[in-house]
């Protein structure tokens, strides 16, 4: 599983480069994303555009991530994909993380989740 991060404006932004985020990479996945929330900024973005399959321990992996984060960070998801949404939808999660359609709504004026 690749991730790579750039930061555009000040937000930290990771894109996942696989179509799966499930136990065979759950590992791999946290333990990139520690490297990259440890270099700072605020805003995290998680880009799943290419993601088209998640399961418990790939939504698990995010939930880690999500707390693993320091004090002031924030994580947010941005392009899920249908299959992707649903997951998130059916376990609540929904109301955990501010999801956004696209990585460049992502950008536009921030949205609180609730």
């Amino acid at each position: 599983m690749e991730l790579y991060q750039e930061t555009i404006d000040g937000v930290s932004l990771v894109t996942v480069h696989a179509p799966r985020i499930d136990a065979s990479g759950a590992i791999q996945f946290k333990d990139q994303m520690r490297k990259f929330t440890a270099l700072g900024g605020d805003r995290i973005i998680l880009n799943l555009a290419q993601v088209n399959f998640i399961d418990s321990s790939g939504l698990g992996a995010i939930v880690a991530a999500m707390k693993q984060l320091g004090k002031g960070q924030v994580l947010e998801l941005a392009a899920l994909s249908p299959i992707v949404e649903k997951v998130f939808r059916l376990t609540r999660m929904d109301t955990i993380f501010t999801i956004h359609d696209n990585v460049a709504g992502a950008f536009g004026p921030v949205q609180q989740v609730g």
